[in-house]
């Protein structure tokens, strides 16, 4: 019995070393494989003909309508549907220009305040509380304190917007951290539209007010009930 199983043994260890001694050496030959784990499928390449189709080209054109994400298509039907620079309007308005609106820079600097394209209204609160709940909410949290979903399993560094550095960071700064990230904060410039990306400052703004508000920041009118509750 135990020199049947010696014996055993002794090819097992034959066999793994003729398929795992050899790990790390280049051999011209394929390789064996088992399970090819998806590595070679039925494909064809960019740009190499192919018989399936009755142009003979493999790569096929862009569905009618296509707006490629990242960037504008100059007079494009679909691109400004609405008014111009409308909040609402759905389609188009990435990065395409390089003034404030569109980078956050007046100069060399930081802009602050919205761009004159963008009128603070609550349709734009509206909107931007929208897009930072899809968008930042995962991570920055429902208020914006940096306690999102993504804080409960590791992530670090999450921005609490109601820091002093946040409050007083201008907005162009925060438009271009937006645009292309910041340390493990992923880019939204190609995910985000302009206008969408400045509604969410608007947003952020009015979070960190709701959070740091003072009797100057309530209407004139309202201000004696106040004071009447002291």
């Amino acid at each position: 019995m135990i020199k049947n199983f010696l014996i055993g043994f002794g090819l097992l260890c034959v066999v793994a070393v003729g398929l795992l001694g050899t790990r790390g050496e280049k051999h011209a030959a394929p390789p064996i494989e088992f399970f090819s784990d998806m590595k070679r499928q039925s494909k064809v390449k960019y740009q190499k003909p192919s018989d399936f189709f009755a142009d003979g080209r493999a790569s096929r054109p862009p569905v009618d309508g296509t707006i490629p994400m990242g960037y504008d298509i100059p007079g494009h039907p679909f691109q400004n549907s609405g008014a111009p620079n409308d909040i609402l309007s759905p389609l188009g308005e990435y990065t395409a220009g390089t003034d404030y609106y569109n980078t956050g820079k007046m100069g060399e600097n930081w802009g602050t305040g919205m761009p004159e394209q963008i009128p603070v209204t609550p349709a734009l609160l509206k909107r931007g509380q929208e897009v930072f709940t899809i968008n930042c909410a995962v991570c920055h949290g429902a208020t914006g304190q940096g306690n999102g979903i993504t804080s409960k399993y590791g992530l670090l560094s999450i921005a609490n917007y109601h820091q002093d550095k946040y409050r007083q960071m201008a907005d162009g700064q925060i438009f271009n951290t937006m645009t292309h990230g910041y340390n493990t904060m992923m880019a939204y410039g190609d995910k985000v539209t302009v206008k969408d990306r400045w509604a969410i400052i608007a947003y952020i703004r009015a979070l960190q007010r709701s959070q740091n508000a003072s009797i100057n920041d309530v209407p004139e009118e309202q201000r004696a009930a106040l004071e009447a509750q002291k």
